[in-house]
């Protein structure tokens, strides 16, 4: 029975979105959708001594009001360094730093062009670290049609799902109807009930980059996750 999700690409996610996908055979990235700012698709949550801190990376977005992910560009400048130099400066304590380190600044010396080759480098180098063995594909593998769930449910069909597993918040718009009717299930994911790891920095937060748990648990971030074995 194979299982499929369908996400839009995040920057250095939570350990939740690793976790979903670990939990599918098919995790197809969609990023076919229109960029939205102040989103989490160029920007993510550390933890620091003064507490949360975003690192966004810069995007072009002027003038460009309805490009979609797939086709957002990333801004030229120095925010690898900045990134990097802020999560040394703030996990260089962290007991799996000195391991996990080379992995992520030789991610963020690498070159790209766009937000969405960015994300999915940055993805695959951490789902192989974790052991994660999930296909990674883009939803421009495939034909898009039209209709929000009518697109989400052929795009199951094409990569032969069985199962369609959702994030909790698609409920209030998925028909599960148009997905019943190309015979295939409908699962929701579950993100409630992570427990808690050693953290740096005040109070335990879960809402940070997977970065945090592989800086502060190296390998063992598994044991704090459902779906990686």
């Amino acid at each position: 029975m194979k299982k499929v999700a369908i996400v839009q690409s995040n920057y250095i996610p939570w350990k939740g979105y690793f976790d979903l996908i670990a939990a599918v055979d098919e995790f197809i990235l969609y990023d076919d959708m229109q960029f939205t700012r102040r989103d989490w698709r160029n920007r993510n949550r550390i933890k620091t001594p003064q507490g949360l801190h975003w690192l966004t990376m810069p995007v072009l977005v002027k003038g460009r009001y309805f490009q979609t992910i797939r086709e957002t560009e990333v801004q030229p400048g120095d925010w690898a360094e900045v990134h990097w130099k802020s999560l040394r400066a703030n996990y260089a304590k962290a007991a799996h730093f000195a391991g996990a380190a080379p992995m992520i600044e030789g991610l963020y010396q690498e070159q790209f062009t766009t937000l969405s080759a960015l994300n999915r480098r940055f993805m695959e180098a951490i789902c192989f670290y974790l052991g994660i063995t999930t296909k990674l594909s883009a939803s421009w593998d495939y034909e898009l049609g039209e209709g929000k769930s009518e697109r989400l449910a052929d795009l199951c069909r094409q990569a032969g799902a069985d199962v369609y597993i959702s994030g909790p918040t698609a409920r209030d718009y998925l028909d599960e109807s148009v997905f019943a009717d190309a015979g295939i299930g409908v699962e929701w994911f579950d993100y409630a009930g992570y427990p808690e790891y050693p953290q740096l920095w005040g109070p335990f937060e879960h809402g940070v980059s997977i970065l945090d748990l592989i800086f502060n648990c190296g390998r063992d971030a598994r044991r704090y996750m459902r779906h990686v074995k």
